[in-house]
């Protein structure tokens, strides 16, 4: 039985959704477990990885709703392979030290750029990489969405730079809380109207073309391409609307403290004994 485009539309908007929650939640579960585990998690994603660059090489001229889908998991596994190689603090920048007291303005911006430069090569690397596997081709889904996924990660980074009221720093690691040191807390900051602008744009304009596609594939590529757009968008709300984001994706943060570990120096203590606090925190508004 055919699907009408409506029911494909509908499909496409479920599957991107169910698929950012469930990727979201693997990599904070797979970087909660002990850190003997994190080779054999990188090594798989890396071999998943490689796999998704052929997929989208096999791809490229692949113009049916199939060839759409398969591009966008594709590029997806690409990003979770940034992703976990980040979380893991595998690939992250030279600068591995908190934000010293008293450092603004550019001084802060370098430091915090250096905290995350290799990442953000790894990042540019990967993006390369696709375009090389999909260049030539008709079905450029997976480059799109790769660089929609680039392009609003950088926006969120900015924006926690700048200073928005939620930061997420939850989501960081122990071995990463260094990094929380060059947040910032404030109401609102003037780069924040330009993002989800900008997004809420885009976001409209992949609507807008999903409607007026002339095929399946066409339709389908916009339509997941305005999904992951639209969620995007609400990533960006979370930094300023009180809602608990962190309650979608408890269930992948459950593995930090079923195997929590003590940082490197100390010995485990025993039951019941607790280790003060870290005394990393957010940097606060200036």
């Amino acid at each position: 039985m055919e699907l009408s485009p409506m029911a494909v539309a509908a499909v496409a908007v479920g599957f991107v959704v169910v698929l950012w929650w469930a990727s979201t939640g693997l990599v904070l579960y797979l970087d909660g477990l002990p850190r003997r585990t994190f080779r054999w998690s990188l090594g798989g994603a890396t071999v998943l990885g490689a796999a998704a660059l052929a997929g989208l090489a096999e791809t490229r001229d692949e113009t049916t709703i199939a060839g759409a889908g398969i591009a966008f998991v594709c590029a997806l596994a690409v990003w979770g392979w940034n992703e976990l190689a980040f979380l893991t603090g595998v690939i992250t920048g030279p600068n591995r030290r908190a934000c010293p007291p008293g450092v603004a303005g550019w001084r802060h911006f370098v430091a915090a750029t250096g905290s995350i430069l290799w990442h953000e090569l790894a990042i540019a690397a990967s993006a390369l990489a696709v375009f090389a596997v999909t260049a030539g081709g008709d079905n450029r889904v997976g480059l799109w969405a790769f660089l929609i996924l680039w392009v609003m990660r950088l926006s969120t980074k900015l924006n926690v730079f700048l200073g928005v009221p939620n930061l997420s720093e939850e989501f960081l690691p122990d071995h990463l809380k260094y990094i929380a040191s060059f947040f910032r807390r404030r109401p609102m900051n003037l780069l924040f109207p330009v993002s989800v602008t900008a997004t809420t744009v885009l976001f409209v304009a992949l609507i807008a073309e999903a409607v007026a596609a002339a095929d399946p594939f066409a339709a389908t590529a916009a339509t997941l391409l305005a999904a992951l757009t639209g969620l995007a968008l609400l990533e960006h709300w979370f930094l300023v609307l009180p809602i608990p984001a962190m309650e979608l994706w408890r269930w992948g943060l459950k593995s930090r403290s079923a195997h929590a570990e003590p940082p490197e120096g100390e010995t485990r203590r025993a039951p019941g004994v607790e280790r003060a606090p870290a005394r990393i925190g957010v940097r606060p508004a200036t």
